[in-house]
């Protein structure tokens, strides 16, 4: 009973996030979510409904750094998402934490992301 009461506070959290914020071609949505052993992120045209950029820790690039969902993990996948996102052409994006709060992890992936060029 009370896990299930946790993930359904959890979900009213990320439909009470997602309901404010819209990723347009201009500024997409970024989007980070972490597991217990990765991280995903991508930006996303909500109006179209496309993925521009994606980018987690599943790749063999990290893979073979074994990046885990911490705050060293989130920092490299920031800083490397942040590049492929401005080959991509995405300059400016609106952030969705995803329910999560705003420190931690996702502070520093949000943290190493800007300082690779993104604005949000």
């Amino acid at each position: 009973m009370k896990s299930s009461y946790l993930k359904l506070l959890f979900q009213k959290r990320r439909w009470r996030i997602r309901k404010k914020i819209q990723g347009t071609q201009q500024r997409p949505r970024l989007v980070v979510t972490f597991t217990h052993s990765h991280i995903y992120a991508q930006c996303i045209d909500d109006v179209v409904g496309h993925t521009i950029v994606s980018e987690s820790t599943l790749s063999p690039i990290y893979r073979s750094q074994k990046l885990k969902p911490n705050l060293e993990g989130a920092a490299a996948l920031g800083s490397a998402f942040a590049k492929k996102a401005l080959l991509a052409g995405v300059k400016s994006v609106v952030f969705d934490r995803a329910g999560r709060a705003f420190h931690g992890c996702v502070k520093s992936f949000a943290d190493a992301a800007r300082s690779g060029g993104l604005a949000f």
